[in-house]
């Protein structure tokens, strides 16, 4: 593999998501617990985390999907909440999600589902809308005659696929991504990590990446966040993280897929 200092994408310093103090609970368990966290503008971030550490839990309160008992969330240089609703639905459009299993809707084609938020939220004629939709399955790689099909037709590498296409419907400038590569194979794997550094190129992406694939986060992270104990315990290069000292992130590397993709890394 390639050297820990991989050349990062160019990132500004305007932060695109800034977290503070957020504290997020379901009962007695607090989940996360007063953390901070800033996105910038440009960057893949991946975020790490033993099952159950909050990663899904921190992109969804992100999102608004789940409440938060403290803590200020910015998306785009907007606190949430200072934000009316039209506002805030304004944000969400900038905002795209692919949930970890796809989340397709199995009775609709995949052309229906990708058309879903641009039905939902936008005025377009019949003939601009299956423009836009061939548009964006052509933009991630998938055949123009997999418009007609529907999910349980594609394989578990065009269904992602599918996924994504619907997560970019709404030409978003955050992309939140729980899990994209897990149950590929990694070929597949591997496709769509390069799909996704194209995608961010050319589209200037901002993407927060919660994922356990090492090779993804060796592949495409600008900066990779550690959540353990309901915040966040480090966070940096991926070189920054081999590096440091705390007992679990030691663990999560160590392991033999951890010694042979970052066998460069660790050697260094």
């Amino acid at each position: 593999m390639g050297s820990t200092e991989r050349e990062p994408a160019p990132v500004n310093s305007e932060v695109a998501i800034r977290v503070r103090g957020l504290e997020v609970a379901f009962g007695d368990k607090v989940v996360l617990d007063h953390l901070d966290l800033d996105v910038m503008r440009g960057e893949v971030l991946g975020v790490i985390g033993a099952s159950g550490s909050g990663k899904s839990v921190l992109a969804r309160t992100i999102l608004g999907l789940l409440p938060k008992r403290s803590g200020v969330i910015e998306i785009l240089g907007n606190n949430l909440d200072d934000l009316r609703e039209s506002e805030r639905r304004a944000l969400e459009q900038r905002c795209g999600v692919m949930f970890q299993q796809g989340a397709l809707f199995s009775s609709l084609t995949i052309a229906e589902n990708i058309q879903l938020p641009m039905r939902e939220l936008l005025h377009l004629s019949p003939s601009l809308l299956a423009e836009i939709t061939m548009l964006k399955i052509e933009m991630v790689g998938l055949p123009r005659d997999a418009a007609e099909k529907y999910p349980a037709e594609l394989s578990g590498g065009m269904t992602k696929r599918a996924a994504l296409a619907r997560a970019l419907a709404l030409d978003p400038e955050i992309l939140f991504l729980d899990e994209p590569t897990s149950g590929l194979d990694p070929i597949a794997a591997d496709a769509f990590d390069q799909l996704l550094l194209t995608l961010k190129a050319s589209l200037g992406l901002t993407v927060m990446m919660i994922t356990h694939d090492l090779s993804s986060l060796h592949a495409t992270c600008d900066r990779i966040a550690a959540i353990a104990r309901g915040k966040v315990i480090a966070i940096g290069t991926l070189g920054d993280l081999l590096r440091h000292e705390d007992p679990w992130l030691r663990q999560y590397f160590a392991g033999e897929r951890g010694r042979t993709i970052f066998a460069d890394e660790i050697t260094a």
